[in-house]
């Protein structure tokens, strides 16, 4: 993120956590323990500035579903607390995303040098290709 882009920060109250089991492999302790974490974020109501709002909900992300809520599975810790601040940094790096706004392209011409150089360039590679035919004698 650059020095220059706005900061925007997810209030912990707008975000919804819910412990859920792990998937893969952990022996006995991932079939008896819920350590990883389901964290839901509904955008439409949260308090993002309205533009950061509509930048995040065109984003095409599988973690967000069409009812605008962002939910991040995070499991790649052993521990809950762990797994909340990887869910919770997570969502951060998306909100972080969303909140640089995109640099407006502005249609430029090309030059009359530059064209002149372009057809030049494609007359010569035309004799070229023309002079690729059967030889006559």
């Amino acid at each position: 993120m650059s020095p220059d882009a706005p900061v925007v920060t997810v209030a912990a109250s707008e975000v919804e956590f819910t412990a859920i089991r792990a998937q893969g492999a952990g022996g006995q302790n991932v079939n008896k323990v819920s350590s990883a974490i389901q964290l839901r974020f509904d955008v439409a109501s949260s308090s993002l500035p309205a533009a950061v709002k509509d930048r995040l909900l065109a984003v095409s992300d599988r973690r967000i579903t069409a009812e605008g809520v962002v939910v991040i599975k995070a499991q790649r810790y052993r521990t809950q607390e762990r797994n909340r601040v990887d869910a919770l940094e997570r969502l951060q790096v998306l909100v972080d995303r969303a909140a640089v706004e995109p640099l407006v392209r502005r249609p430029t011409r090309p030059t009359r040098a530059s064209q002149r150089r372009r057809l030049d360039e494609k007359k010569q590679r035309g004799q070229i290709k023309a002079l690729r035919g059967p030889v006559e004698d």
